[in-house]
């Protein structure tokens, strides 16, 4: 019961900031850059008794996906406004993000 009550919230959140974003994009935007995923997912481990040394591992984590994300996210804006297709964009920022991580993972174990 409480994995549909956390999918049911979750979706929620998300229906309402598509909304916003559908009429306001740029503020959309900026509501859909706040950590609405991560806080949930805290919140989320923590209901479920994630002890707290879980959830700060958790939380460096995120930190640690951030370059990649926002690298993927710049791919995905260039390449929507040089008029690549949707799916073409989110490939090519999906293939960077990897990339991305890769690369950010062989220089932090040398």
């Amino acid at each position: 019961m409480f994995s549909l009550v956390k999918i049911v919230i979750s979706a929620i959140m998300i229906g309402i900031v598509t909304e916003v974003a559908r009429r306001f994009p740029t503020f959309g935007g900026a509501i859909a850059a706040l950590p609405l995923v991560s806080l949930l997912s805290l919140c989320w481990l923590y209901v479920q008794g994630e002890p707290t040394k879980r959830l700060s591992e958790f939380a460096f984590g995120v930190l640690w996906g951030l370059p990649a994300t926002a690298c993927l996210l710049l791919i995905v804006a260039l390449s929507l406004r040089a008029s690549f297709p949707l799916a073409l964009s989110i490939g090519l920022g999906v293939a960077a993000w990897s990339l991305f991580l890769a690369i950010q993972k062989l220089m932090a174990h040398s």
